[in-house]
């Protein structure tokens, strides 16, 4: 006991602080699926920024005189229902949904982060109270959750942030628990309690530098479940409102046209969905095999 309170805390926890982050950059820099990924993701995120400044057309214009016209060299992607040029939606729209899903997995990271560093520390009938009813939560169709407290609350950005992170706190939480289990009992956590450091000092300064990696996968994969609830949302019109060129609110706006042959009102917006989504989860595997080595 004496020697472990005489060893200083950066010396214990240096196998798991130290990790060779040069090494997992060059990893990463090595995957062709983390290149392919974070590629698709500079690209929208540059059109999140920056679309309003280059797009040929203004994405809230309409023009009743040129409604539904197909794909051409004058508009890329063709015109909505009112004449909106869908090439300068698409690109615009990536705004929301790159604002938005961020936050909101942001607010469950954060908050799944400090339910796990509470319930994985302290055990007992915390752990038993907290676990049974994240397990309620988890039980239940996340989306179903979501909507049902947007119907009550109504659809709003900041409103729509908060319920979609705090729909996914419980499952980061839940990774978070597993990861402080396998670490409260290592050495470094009992020479904090010798030289009587507090239960919030150990948590966040001893235990939470340590289980990093896996808190960044689980959020990097929670944001590419967050943009397609955000999506998802919109469609059913929770989400976003108009006249935002937000995607899946474009997708269900346009949808009634699909059937007399007006595609391109719907599937341009659905392919740059599916890349985003597909662009973070290549981001987030390729993520979790550099940080496993």
């Amino acid at each position: 006991m004496s020697d472990l309170s005489v060893r200083a805390p950066a010396e214990m926890t240096a196998p798991a602080v130290d990790r060779p982050q040069r090494g997992t950059l060059a990893t990463l820099l090595r995957t062709p699926s983390f290149l392919v990924g974070a590629a698709i993701l500079l690209f929208w995120g540059v059109c999140a920024a920056f679309a309003p400044s280059f797009v040929p057309y203004d994405p809230y214009a309409d023009d009743l005189l040129n409604t539904l016209s197909p794909p051409s060299a004058e508009h890329w992607f063709g015109t909505d229902q009112i004449g909106r040029d869908v090439f300068s939606r698409v690109l615009t729209g990536a705004r929301d949904i790159l604002t938005i899903a961020p936050l909101a997995t942001l607010v469950g990271t954060v908050a799944g982060t400090a339910i796990g560093l509470v319930t994985g520390y302290f055990g007992g009938w915390i752990d038993a109270i907290v676990g049974r009813l994240l397990e309620v939560m988890l039980s239940l169709p996340l989306i179903i959750v979501a909507l049902l407290v947007l119907v009550a609350l109504g659809p709003s950005t900041p409103t729509v942030v908060v319920v979609v992170g705090l729909v996914f706190a419980p499952l980061v939480a839940r990774t978070v628990r597993a990861a402080v289990l396998s670490e409260r009992h290592l050495d470094y956590v009992a020479a904090a309690t010798v030289r009587g450091e507090g239960a919030f000092t150990i948590m966040v300064m001893e235990i939470l530098p340590n289980i990093l990696p896996p808190i960044i996968v689980e959020a990097t994969v929670r944001l590419g479940y967050a943009i397609f609830t955000i999506a998802s949302l919109s469609f059913l019109g929770f989400g976003v409102q108009p006249p935002s060129p937000d995607w899946g609110l474009s997708i269900a706006e346009n949808y009634g046209v699909l059937v007399g042959g007006f595609w391109w009102t719907v599937v341009f917006d659905t392919i740059a969905t599916a890349s985003l989504v597909v662009a973070v989860n290549l981001v987030a595997e390729s993520l979790q095999r550099a940080l496993a080595e």
